[in-house]
């Protein structure tokens, strides 16, 4: 059997330049810019926690959410669009952090409340919360 080899990509001092450049103008900025980062499983290989059509709602409902409520950037609300979080049922699911929050059935109404509720007032959405698992602190 044939080891399999993993190809390393190197990249010039310009591209590694120009990608800090950008992480920097999402607010990746190592100084605090970045206050929560939202994950919505919503880019399924296989749908198994919802429909795909309803998750795609949710995606473009986020996006442009948090694009009005100015949110995204300077307003400190960074996001990801997770191929699977790997709970496969009740979804489409959201993750809050850093306080850990995932929520269920995340379709653009509880999308709006997530966004009203918790990204601007700071209070969980209890109504739809699945689990509640923040990360520890590095030591």
């Amino acid at each position: 059997m044939a080891e399999a080899t993993m190809q390393l990509v190197e990249w010039s001092d310009t591209v590694i330049a120009a990608a800090k450049n950008k992480a920097a103008k999402l607010g990746i900025d190592g100084e605090g810019t970045m206050k929560r980062h939202i994950l919505l499983c919503c880019d399924m290989t296989k749908p198994k926690c919802c429909k795909k059509e309803i998750a795609d709602r949710s995606w473009d409902y986020l996006k442009r959410r948090l694009k009005e409520t100015n949110l995204v950037g300077a307003g400190g609300v960074f996001r990801t669009k997770a191929n699977c979080v790997q709970v496969c049922m009740a979804g489409p699911i959201a993750v809050v952090y850093p306080e850990g929050v995932w929520y269920h059935s995340c379709d653009e109404q509880v999308i709006e409340r997530i966004i009203q509720e918790h990204l601007l007032d700071g209070n969980i959405v209890e109504d739809y919360v699945l689990k509640i698992n923040p990360l520890p602190l590095p030591l």
